[in-house]
């Protein structure tokens, strides 16, 4: 049990003295910088699934992309 008790206490002892944490101005703009890069991504995502689409094996699916259409045209 004391064994426990020294790893909670090493632990404590770490999060408080040893661990530089960031400013509040450094975890804001940290913040900002993951949510544009997240939104980017996201967008970058829609816009390849929206061009390429998903080709539909039956006759009644609407959603094939505009690759699909493009397809279609040539076909």
């Amino acid at each position: 049990m004391s064994k426990v008790k020294e790893y909670f206490n090493e632990t404590v002892t770490e999060m408080v003295h040893r661990v530089t944490w960031p400013t509040w101005k450094e975890l804001q703009s940290n913040t900002i910088i993951v949510v544009v890069a997240s939104v980017l991504i996201s967008l970058i995502i829609f816009a390849m699934d929206f061009v390429f689409g998903v080709r539909a094996e039956e006759e009644g699916m609407i959603w094939r992309g505009i690759l699909g259409f493009v397809y279609d045209l040539f076909s």
